[in-house]
């Protein structure tokens, strides 16, 4: 008898337990994916309308990068911004968009170190690393609430 009273408890225990979790899934998932995009949002901005902050030739110029790669980056980052953030879009955009973010940030680390912005200041280098592991979090996030979500 008293193992029939503690399943239903047990059970309704669990439930709660599983809700917090999700609950806390999403805020780290929205969170993490709000940085990432903020991130990006800024880098679009800074290509288009900040072309002389910080470097005054220009962030493109200063890496040895050609001024097509520039229109390049800016539409692919709309794009991804705009993949991650609607919840609609098909799992394999998002995770094209979380793919092509992981290369961009990595990219961006090497061209500052091939640069020698590491004499200027090391954060030119460990920004872009420290954003790609809060991209990384958000789509570990992305993959469980996913989980979840089909386990349901």
């Amino acid at each position: 008898m008293t193992i029939a009273a503690t399943s239903p408890m047990q059970s309704s225990s669990s439930s709660a337990s599983r809700s917090q979790t999700t609950r806390k899934d999403r805020i780290i998932y929205w969170t993490t994916t709000g940085i990432v995009s903020a991130v990006m949002v800024f880098s679009i901005i800074n290509f288009t309308f900040l072309q002389g902050v910080p470097f005054p030739e220009g962030g493109f110029v200063h890496l040895h990068l050609p001024n097509y790669f520039r229109i390049e980056l800016t539409i692919a980052k709309t794009l991804g911004v705009l993949a991650l953030l609607i919840p609609s879009v098909p799992t394999k955009i998002k995770e094209f968009a979380y793919f092509g973010f992981g290369i961009t940030l990595i990219s961006a680390s090497i061209a500052h170190f091939s640069v020698g912005d590491a004499s200027r200041s090391i954060l030119f280098i460990l920004d872009p690393l420290g954003f790609f592991i809060v991209l990384v979090v958000s789509y570990v996030y992305f993959e469980k609430l996913r989980a979840q979500k089909a386990a349901v």
